[in-house]
C-alpha cells in the first residue's frame, strides 16, 4: 500500500513522524506485511489515513472542492479540509482503530453484505433480526452488522432479491457492539482543539455538508457518534448529485468508492488514485472539473 508512495521526496520522512504518532511501524506495516498483519482493524485504521493524507499531499485540491470520506476515511477528509491536522488524524485513526479492536473481542459478532433488494425492504429485515444497516452504501449495496447467529439466520434466509455475502472483519462496526470504542474515541477526542473546515465536508450521519463557525466542533462530535451509528454513504452521494458535482477523485486505497459512484451517479466521472503513476491523470481530473462547481 505504502511502497510507491515513499519512493517520492519527503514522503518517507513524513510515513515517519505519522509512525511515531500512531506507536505502529507503519512503514513496514504497509510494504512489507503480511495480510494477517496488516488486517487487525487497529493497524487498517491508521494505515489507511495515513496512505491517504500522504498521497494528499502530493495534491493541490482545487478551491471549493468538497471532501468526503467513508467510514474511517472520514478522519483524512478532516484533515484534508483543515479541521485537524496530518499527524492529529493519523493519532485519531490509531486510537479508534484500537479500541475497535478491544471492542470486538467482547462479543462474537461480525458484517455481511446484503447486495440487491429494496433498501427498505432489507432495513426492515435487519431490524427484524436485531441486526443493523451499518453501511448503508447505495449502488445495491447494505452491509449488515450484528451477533453471528442473527448474521447465520439471515445468511440462511436472506431477503428477496439479494445475495449475503460474509465479510472477512472482526466484529459489528457501526453498532452499539461499539460502544466502549465510542466512550475510548470521546475521552481522546478532547484533547483536540479543532479549526472550523476550509472547503465542503461531508459527514457519514446524513450525508450534509458541514461549515460555519463551530463546525470543526460539531464534525467531531459526529465523529466520535460514527463509531456506533450507521455510515450513510448513499447519502452522501445524493449530496454530491444535488451539488452538481461533474467528477469524485478517490484517495489510495481507492477503489471502492468510485465503484459505488458509478453504479449509483450515473454520468459522473471518477478517477482512483492508486498509485503515483496515476498522478498525471489527476492533473487533468482537476483541469475538467474544478470550477464547475463551486
Amino acid at each position: 500500500m505504502l511502497a510507491p508512495w515513499l519512493e517520492l521526496d519527503g514522503v518517507r520522512d513524513q510515513a515517519a513522524a505519522m509512525s511515531d504518532r500512531a506507536h505502529l511501524e507503519l512503514i513496514a506495516l504497509g510494504t512489507t506485511a503480511g495480510a494477517d498483519e496488516i488486517k487487525d482493524t487497529a493497524v487498517t485504521q491508521p494505515l489507511v489515513v495515513a496512505t491517504a493524507l500522504l498521497a494528499a499531499g502530493q495534491l493541490s485540491l482545487p478551491p471549493g472542492a468538497a471532501v468526503g470520506g467513508h467510514s474511517v476515511g472520514e478522519i483524512a477528509a478532516a484533515a484534508l479540509a483543515g479541521v485537524l491536522p496530518a499527524l492529529e488524524a493519523v493519532d485519531l485513526a490509531a486510537v479508534r482503530g484500537q479500541a475497535m479492536s478491544a471492542a470486538c473481542a467482547l462479543t462474537p459478532t461480525g458484517m455481511s453484505a446484503v447486495m440487491g433488494g429494496d433498501v427498505e425492504t432489507v432495513l426492515s429485515t435487519l431490524a427484524e433480526l436485531d441486526l443493523v444497516g451499518a453501511n448503508v452504501n447505495g449502488g445495491g449495496q447494505i452491509v449488515a452488522a450484528g451477533s453471528a447467529s442473527a448474521l447465520a439466520a439471515l445468511a440462511a434466509e436472506p431477503p428477496a432479491g439479494t445475495r449475503v455475502i460474509g465479510l472477512p472483519v472482526a466484529g459489528a462496526f457501526h453498532t452499539s457492539y461499539m460502544a466502549s470504542a465510542e466512550a475510548t474515541v470521546a475521552d481522546h477526542v478532547r484533547s483536540i482543539s479543532p479549526a472550523d473546515p476550509q472547503r465542503p465536508l461531508l459527514t457519514n450521519s446524513d450525508g450534509s455538508v458541514i461549515g460555519g463557525p463551530g463546525s470543526g466542533a460539531t464534525f467531531l462530535r459526529l465523529l466520535v457518534g460514527q463509531v456506533t451509528r450507521p455510515v450513510r454513504w448513499d447519502q452522501c452521494m445524493a449530496t454530491l448529485a444535488h451539488m452538481g458535482v461533474t467528477g469524485v477523485l478517490e484517495l489510495p486505497p481507492a477503489g471502492t468508492l468510485v465503484g459505488l459512484i458509478k453504479r449509483e451517479l450515473k454520468g459522473v466521472a471518477t478517477l482512483a488514485l492508486k498509485k503515483p503513476n496515476d498522478l498525471d491523470a489527476v492533473t487533468g481530473f482537476f483541469a475538467e472539473h474544478a470550477g464547475v462547481h463551486r
